[in-house]
C-alpha cells in the first residue's frame, strides 16, 4: 500500500485566556510529513474522558457559554472566574491541543521498516492531541490492533484499560488483596469489575444510584454499595469484612466519601479480635484520589487509628515505576482482550465541529455515568 500525503486538517484548540475567558476553536493546521520512524493517523476514534475534559474546560464557567464563529469554524467562547487563573497560569494565553488517546488509521508512513509494517493498519495513540483529523506520532508508541478492530473498539486502548490493570498491580505490589472503587459504574469501573471478576480479586464497588447498582450486578458484580441508599456505610463495612479490602481507588476526591471509606475500613478491621491499641489497627489502609467528579474540599474524620494513608494516583507516573516489560504485559492483555474485558461503550459519536456545539457540551462536559461521547475527527459534521 502507498502513502496517501495530506497538507492540512483540522484540529480542536483550547485557549485559555489571561482576560478571562476560555475559547474552544477549530483551528486548520500544517501535517508534518513522517520522519523516517513515524506515521501519519488518520484520527477515526477519540473518547472524551475526565481526564481530557480537566484540558478542554479548564476552570471554565459552563453556564456562559457564547457560540460564535462561522459554520466552517465554530468557536465556543466561556467565561472564567478571575479566582481560578492564577491556579492555570502555566497555560494561558497558549493554544492547547487536546485530546489524550484514539485509534484510526495509519495513511503514511516514514522509511523504517516498523513504520512500514503498520501502514493500512488500524492502531491505538495516546499523543495528547487526538481531537484532530491527521497526527504524526512515533512508530513506537503506535499499539497495532488486530484485524477487524474498528476505531470506536480501539479509541479507548489506553487510558481506561492501563488505569484499570494499574490499579490491580498497585494492589498486588503493595501487599492488598482487594479492591474498593468508587464510579464504579463508569466504563473504568466495569473494565475493573470484569478484571476483578476474571482474576479471582475481591472488589467493592461503590456507586451512587440503584440503576448503576443493578447495571453492576447484571455484570456479576457481588458487592456493590449505592452510596445515597440508607445504611450504606453499615452495607460497605460488610462488604470490607467479607472481602477484607484495605486499598481503595476513588474517582470522585471532593466530598466524605473517601474518609468514609478509611472509617469502614477500620471498623472491618475491628471485627476480629485483636489486642486493644490506642493507636487503631496496625493493618494499613490505604486510598487514592485519581479522579474530581466532586471539586470541593476532601473531608475526613479521623476514625480510622494511624494506619493509613490517602493520596494521589496517575496512571502514567504509574507506569513510569514498572520495568517496561510489566508495561509490555498489561498492553498485550489489553489488545487480547479489547473486544471483552475492555470494551467501551458510547452513548453518541459526535464530529469535531458537532463537540463545539452547546447543547453536545452541556451532556459530556457533567463526566455523568452512562454519557460518555466518542468523538470522529474524519468527519466534521
Amino acid at each position: 500500500m502507498t502513502s496517501t500525503a495530506v497538507a492540512t486538517g483540522w484540529e480542536l484548540r483550547s485557549l485559555l485566556k489571561s482576560a478571562g475567558e476560555l475559547e474552544l476553536s477549530l483551528h486548520e493546521v500544517a501535517v508534518r510529513p513522517p520522519g523516517a520512524d513515524e506515521v501519519v493517523l488518520r484520527v477515526e476514534g477519540a473518547p472524551i474522558s475526565p481526564s481530557d475534559l480537566g484540558l478542554l474546560l479548564g476552570p471554565a464557567d459552563l453556564t456562559t457559554a457564547s457560540l460564535g464563529g462561522s459554520a466552517e469554524a465554530p468557536v465556543l467562547t466561556f467565561r472564567v472566574p478571575p479566582a481560578a487563573l492564577p491556579r492555570a497560569k502555566a497555560r494561558l494565553d497558549q493554544s492547547m491541543p487536546v485530546g489524550n488517546e484514539g485509534a484510526g488509521t495509519v495513511i503514511a508512513a516514514g522509511s523504517s521498516a516498523h513504520a512500514q509494517s503498520l501502514l493500512g493498519r488500524m492502531v491505538a495513540v495516546v499523543g495528547g492531541a487526538m481531537y484532530t483529523q491527521y497526527v504524526t506520532v512515533k512508530a513506537a508508541d503506535c499499539l497495532l490492533l488486530p484485524e477487524g478492530t474498528t476505531a470506536a473498539e480501539g479509541a479507548a486502548s489506553f487510558v481506561n484499560p492501563l488505569t484499570a490493570l494499574g490499579m490491580v498491580e498497585t494492589m498486588r505490589r503493595e501487599g492488598h488483596t482487594a479492591l474498593v472503587h468508587t464510579a464504579a459504574a463508569s466504563n473504568l469501573g466495569q473494565m475493573l469489575n470484569r478484571i476483578c471478576l476474571a482474576d479471582g480479586i475481591g472488589l467493592v464497588n461503590i456507586v451512587r444510584n440503584e440503576e448503576q447498582a443493578e447495571l453492576l450486578r447484571a455484570a456479576g458484580a457481588r458487592y456493590v454499595c449505592n452510596s445515597a441508599a440508607p445504611g450504606f456505610l453499615d452495607a460497605l463495612t460488610e462488604a470490607l469484612f467479607a472481602t477484607g479490602a484495605t486499598l481503595a481507588f476513588d474517582a470522585v476526591g471532593g466530598g466524605k466519601l473517601a474518609g468514609q471509606i478509611l472509617s469502614a475500613m477500620e471498623a472491618a478491621i475491628a471485627r476480629t479480635p485483636a489486642p486493644y491499641s490506642r493507636y487503631g489497627s496496625a493493618i494499613r489502609k490505604q486510598v487514592y484520589i485519581y479522579g474530581s467528579l466532586d471539586f470541593g474540599p476532601t473531608e475526613i474524620t479521623r476514625n480510622f487509628g494511624m494506619a493509613w494513608g490517602m493520596g494521589g494516583w496517575l496512571l502514567f507516573p504509574f507506569l513510569g515505576t514498572l520495568p517496561l516489560a510489566d508495561v509490555q504485559r498489561l498492553r498485550a492483555r489489553v489488545v487480547a482482550e479489547l473486544k471483552t474485558t475492555f470494551v467501551s461503550h458510547y452513548t453518541k459519536v459526535v464530529s469535531l465541529r458537532e463537540m463545539l456545539q452547546p447543547e453536545n457540551l452541556a451532556v459530556y462536559a457533567q463526566r455523568a455515568t452512562g454519557q460518555k461521547f466518542l468523538v470522529d475527527p474524519s468527519k466534521l459534521g
